[in-house]
């Protein structure tokens, strides 16, 4: 069984803290789920860069995947560290 973790980004956006929040979670599970929330953005286009920029700043062992306002990512494979 697949363990998710679930976050939600909001006004704050994707901030320092809330990538070491994601890896803090990526210990402990094999991909996180983040709701999106209305303080965070409704703009498709905002929305859209925001699913871009968080596998890019977690490091190339994620990927990302959007379903209406929420972002699923998942680690694909163990570092090589």
């Amino acid at each position: 069984m697949k363990k998710i973790g679930i976050v939600q980004l909001g006004k704050n956006g994707v901030t320092e803290n809330f990538i070491e929040t994601l890896k803090t979670y990526f210990k402990n599970h094999n991909s996180v789920r983040i709701s999106v929330l209305k303080s965070g953005t409704r703009d498709r286009e905002e929305f859209r860069k925001i699913a871009e920029e968080i596998p890019k700043k977690l490091g190339e062992n994620f990927t990302s995947r959007t379903i209406g306002f929420t972002i699923i990512v998942r680690k694909w494979r163990k570092s090589m560290r």
